[in-house]
Formats: C-alpha cells, sequence, structure tokens
C-alpha cells in the first residue's frame, strides 16, 4: 500500500460520553458513528492536560508538557515559550513529501503559527468572521456570556463549523488533484463554549429532555476548595439542573451540528475515491464539564468528564471495522506518534507516544496519566494515575482525591481520607511516583517524594 493521507478532526472540549456510540441516552452523531464502525472507537483515550494550549502542543511535538514547556493557555502568570525547538507531525511529514493543510484553531503559540511548522496551506478560524460580515451577516452574538444562546441571524451552512467543513473540502480537493499524500488537520473550536447555535440545532435537545450528567449534583464534600471558589467564580453555585439544562442543551446541539459537518467531509472522501487510503482521525483537546459537579469549562480538576476524550480512527485494509478498543490511549501523543509511523516517518526519540495500531493487540498500558499546572487562578499542580477501577489525584497543595470508578462513574465521593482505603490509595501514589521518576517530572522534588511515600502524608 502507498503512503497513506491523513485526515484529523481535532476537536475542542468535546466530551467522550457526548458521542452516540459511546451511550449518550440523547444525543444523536450518526456521522462519528459511521466512523466509529467503519474503524476503531477507542473508548479509553485521555488528555496528557486538560488544557487548550499545552494539549495542542503535546499533539503537535508528541511529547508532555514538562518537554515542549507550554503549560498553561495564554494570559496567565505562565505564559508559552517564544519557540518550540522539537520535531513536529507537521514539520515532519512535509520534509517527508506530503503536502500539509490546517484549518481552524491554532492555539499553541501567539508568534509563531502553522506555517513555521511544516504547515503549506493555513486556513485561520478568524476568516469565519471575515467571510460572515461579507455575506451581510450581523456579528455572532454575545448577550449571553459564556452560556451561550440562539444565532438567529445565520441557517446551519452559514455557520463557523460549515464554513471550516467548507475550507476543509477545499483542501481535500486541491490535495486530490496532486500527486503527493496529505497531512490535512480540522481544528473547529466547537463544540467549546460559549454555545451560540443557530436553528434547528439550538433546540434539538430541550431542556426538559436533556438529562443530568452522572457526576451532577456534586456536594463536593472532602473535596478541594478550589472547586467550591470555581463556583463563585463563575457565578453558578447553587445552580439545579433547571439551570444547566439549556446550556447543556445547546452543547449537544453544537455537536450534533459539528457531526453534520464531520459527514459531509467524509463524504467528500468517498466522492474523491480517496477514502480506501486515508486514515482519519476523530479526537478533541479535552473534554468539558458544562455542569459536571456543577462545573463549568475547566481548570483544577482531573474528572473524567474532562479527561476523557472521544477518540475514533478509520483505516481502511490497515485497522479493523466496528471494533471497540479498551486499551488505554494517551491521545495526543499516541496520535503523533502513530501519524509519522503511518507515513514511514521514523518517530523521534522525543515523541513519548505508542503506535495505536499495535494496541489492538498488545496493549502497553495498565493505566493511564495527567498532568495540570493551573491557569485562570494561577499555578495548582495536579498529577493523575487511572487504572480500570481507581482514580487517584495528587494536589501538591490541597487534598488528595480517590475515586472508585466501579461504584462511583460520577466521581462524586472523595475516598482519600478513609482509612480502609490507605491501602489503595499509597498504592496508586507509589505508581505515581515511579511515573513522575520515569518521566522526570519537574514537580518531583525531596519534599513532594517523601509525601508520596509516606502513608497518612
Amino acid at each position: 500500500m502507498s503512503r497513506p493521507n491523513i485526515l484529523l478532526i481535532h476537536a475542542d472540549q468535546h466530551r467522550q460520553d457526548c458521542v452516540g456510540v459511546n451511550g449518550h441516552p440523547l444525543l444523536q452523531t450518526p456521522a462519528l458513528d459511521r466512523l466509529a464502525r467503519q474503524g476503531v472507537n477507542f473508548s479509553h483515550a485521555f488528555t496528557p492536560i486538560p488544557v487548550c494550549t499545552p494539549a495542542r502542543a503535546s499533539l503537535l511535538t508528541g511529547t508532555w508538557p514538562a518537554r515542549h514547556g507550554c503549560i498553561a493557555n495564554a494570559g496567565t502568570e505562565v505564559h508559552p515559550p517564544d519557540r518550540l525547538e522539537l520535531p513536529t507531525i507537521s514539520g515532519l511529514l512535509h520534509d517527508a513529501g506530503y503536502t500539509t493543510g490546517h484549518v481552524g484553531k491554532w492555539h499553541v503559540l501567539q508568534n509563531l503559527g502553522p506555517t513555521d511548522f511544516g504547515v503549506d496551506d493555513y486556513i485561520p478560524e478568524h476568516g469565519y468572521r471575515v467571510w460572515r460580515s461579507a455575506q451581510g451577516l450581523p456579528p455572532v452574538p454575545r448577550t449571553n456570556g459564556y452560556f451561550g444562546e440562539v444565532d438567529p441571524a445565520i441557517t446551519p451552512a452559514q455557520s463557523a463549523l460549515a464554513w471550516g467543513a467548507d475550507r476543509t473540502i477545499d483542501l481535500l480537493r486541491r490535495a486530490a488533484a496532486g500527486d503527493r499524500p496529505f497531512l490535512i488537520r480540522w481544528d473547529p473550536s466547537e463544540p467549546h463554549l460559549p454555545n451560540v447555535v443557530p436553528e434547528p440545532y439550538a433546540s434539538l435537545y430541550p431542556p426538559a429532555s436533556t438529562p443530568p450528567w452522572p457526576s451532577f449534583p456534586d456536594p463536593l464534600h472532602a473535596k478541594p476548595f478550589i472547586q467550591q471558589q470555581q463556583r463563585r467564580t463563575w457565578g453558578i453555585d447553587g445552580w439545579s439542573w433547571e439551570d444547566w439544562a439549556p446550556i447543556v442543551g445547546r452543547y449537544l446541539g453544537e455537536i450534533a451540528l459539528l457531526d453534520a459537518q464531520v459527514g459531509r467531509i467524509l463524504d467528500e472522501l468517498d466522492q474523491l475515491g480517496m477514502a480506501h487510503n486515508t486514515l482519519v482521525v476523530y479526537s478533541s483537546d479535552h473534554g468539558d464539564l458544562c455542569g459536571g459537579h456543577g462545573l463549568i469549562d475547566k481548570h483544577y480538576v482531573m474528572y473524567d468528564d474532562l479527561v476523557r476524550v472521544p477518540f475514533l480512527a478509520r483505516w481502511p485494509g490497515v485497522m479493523p471495522t466496528d471494533t471497540v478498543c479498551d486499551a488505554f490511549i494517551c491521545s495526543a501523543l499516541d496520535l503523533a506518534y502513530t501519524v509519522c509511523a503511518a507515513a514511514g516517518v521514523e518517530p523521534p526519540a522525543t515523541f513519548a507516544g505508542v503506535d495505536l495500531r499495535d494496541q489492538l493487540t498488545r496493549p502497553a498500558r495498565a493505566d493511564i496519566f495527567a498532568v495540570y499546572y493551573g491557569n485562570q487562578m494561577g499555578l495548582y499542580s495536579q498529577r493523575m494515575v487511572r487504572n480500570r477501577r481507581w482514580k487517584y489525584v495528587f494536589n501538591a497543595t490541597a487534598e488528595d482525591e480517590l475515586y472508585d470508578l466501579a461504584h462511583d462513574p460520577g466521581e462524586i465521593t472523595n475516598l482519600a481520607g478513609c482509612p480502609e482505603f490507605a491501602q489503595v490509595r499509597q498504592q496508586m501514589r507509589l505508581r505515581l511516583l515511579a511515573w513522575m521518576e520515569q518521566t522526570q517530572d519537574q514537580l518531583l522534588n525531596e519534599w513532594i517524594r517523601r509525601r508520596l511515600t509516606t502513608a497518612g502524608s
């Protein structure tokens, strides 16, 4: 087989449980479900860090944030670096003869863009605003802040999602007319809040029929103070599900609109005769709380609402069809490694992931990790280790968290302070310590080591 084309659709803040095949009781996603039927649904994929800029830098470089240096979004007390002195998937494939394109969100470095990292054609998402104005359409409404609303001035075909899909299809058509394989990325900002959605998608999931997340409600008992503070900061303390349901409904509606555009792109691949030799991957930088645990957006938590992401891959003739793989996947790192390996490019020694093809028969991990450094309200170091049953969160400046996922999938009850689970907690701590040593985690100093190794501390 010739070197495959590669199409990456990388959404923003799409929860793992918000895909039809992943079991949402209401949401319908026929295009994503089709991708799962025709390929592999990696059901246990996790972001390396649940923040946009660091997660995107990890996908670009195949490395943990401690290596690439982007540990928070811009506008915080820690700024992204000026450069990334590491090999990147776009640069490596460009040098290997691939034509490369990027549509939509970048959000890695402020002073450098995709074309500085081997991308031939970059169509930034702010082009939609220019296009919208040229059509005589008013700006996107923002009367309800981050909580979203209806966009009454447009049809679905005039939405930012449809515009992004149109630009992606344009790149596919240009690539089809050439003689080189392609790496094309579409990174829509959706379904990141605020969800400003046209009809009929804005009303597709009415509040009265929108069920609560398994993590709602959560009294946040025996959990770090900052979680309660986040509610107060956002002005959502005491909200009922009736308050949340309209916001969640628009979030689901925007995912449905996104799914429709994914369907258009998949159809175009078929029509161009390229689907048979194209690796297609759909995933997200991280999830979204969107009312889970009574919280919004992200930050200062490691709940599955946030760290678990959808991950669907279709590669005809190479990956099986209609398959669910429950191997632990580090979404950004493993995707970067697989993209290089698929293109016949030796993944650099800096890459920390594994080839997804191997995970289908020889899973590499018994557990999965994630990191966090802080963002909107300052630095706040967290490290997470999760296996099939247990999740342990080390909060460097707050109490530990321990959840029994088999009996508490919503992660409501923190068991870290319960004597009967002290042994489990310490086992998870030592596993985390071993991983921090292996990855040369800069958080690991003599005080952190003492705390992780001393039972009861």
